[in-house]
């Protein structure tokens, strides 16, 4: 039995940064190899804010298997339908957004994982294995264990409950969405204030008592990177395709007006 390699994974565990891309303007199933070929470790294919379907979504997925970076999906909070067949379609894991309790982790878990460890519906032939027969018990027990379920504090109450998501089994990562925490606050778009400084300290702490990965998304700017990164962070979203694309352009067309 052979399964696809989940490379953010593999860089998890040997205490490695596991750096992402998030996906909302690119459609075409090309942008896997391309985003593996710069150095990324896994994709964000992000269902909660753009207008990409499902079906872009899986197609992006099996083909970033093949590639050989990870496909990792964010569906709505609570959409456990949409999660369950983003798995079945190809997706290495889940990013479930707004996870503010230990009971929403456990749900997440019981959704999304299959038996013994949850009650997910198991599909018939899977991406993971290349479209190949398996046999159901050792598919199920490779994609459970390979799988990443990542869950994002985004509010003050994750944040204090951080320690009791973190023990949730089955949780995988816990990763502060740095804006929708700063508004949450009160305090929008102050990335670097103390607050959210000590918030990345608690949840730093909380993963490390259980044996999770601290992961960040939303900081972007070289000192913010260099300052949660040096507090633990290790799953890092790097930014968007949209954002990278205008950040290239801009600098690039600044540098050739310059020379006109």
């Amino acid at each position: 039995m052979q399964i696809f390699r989940n490379p953010a994974r593999e860089r998890l565990q040997n205490g490695e940064l596991a750096l992402g891309i998030g996906l909302r303007q690119a459609r075409t199933v090309d942008i896997a190899p391309a985003m593996k070929a710069v150095g990324f470790d896994w994709l964000f294919i992000d269902l909660e804010h753009g207008a990409m379907e499902l079906d872009t979504a899986v197609q992006i997925s099996v083909a970033a298997l093949a590639a050989g970076i990870s496909p990792l999906v964010r569906v709505p909070k609570g959409r456990y339908d949409l999660a369950a067949r983003a798995l079945d379609g190809g997706a290495f894991g889940i990013v479930m957004p707004h996870v503010d309790t230990a009971d929403e982790a456990r749900e997440i878990v019981n959704q999304l994982k299959y038996p013994p460890v949850g009650h997910r519906s198991i599909a018939g032939a899977m991406p993971h294995f290349g479209f190949q027969s398996v046999p159901l018990a050792d598919a199920a027990a490779a994609v459970n264990s390979n799988m990443l379920i990542v869950a994002m504090l985004e509010t003050p109450q994750a944040i204090a409950n951080a320690e009791a998501i973190a023990a949730v089994p089955g949780i995988d990562v816990l990763l502060i969405g740095t804006n929708d925490l700063t508004s949450e606050m009160g305090i929008p778009g102050a990335l670097m204030h103390e607050r959210v400084a000590e918030a990345y300290q608690t949840m730093v702490a909380a993963c490390r008592k259980h044996g999770k990965w601290p992961g960040m998304g939303g900081v972007y700017s070289e000192e913010g990177l260099r300052h949660y990164i040096g507090i633990g962070a290790q799953m890092i979203l790097c930014g968007s395709d949209l954002s990278l694309m205008m950040s290239a352009g801009s600098a690039r067309t600044k540098y050739l007006r310059e020379l006109g």
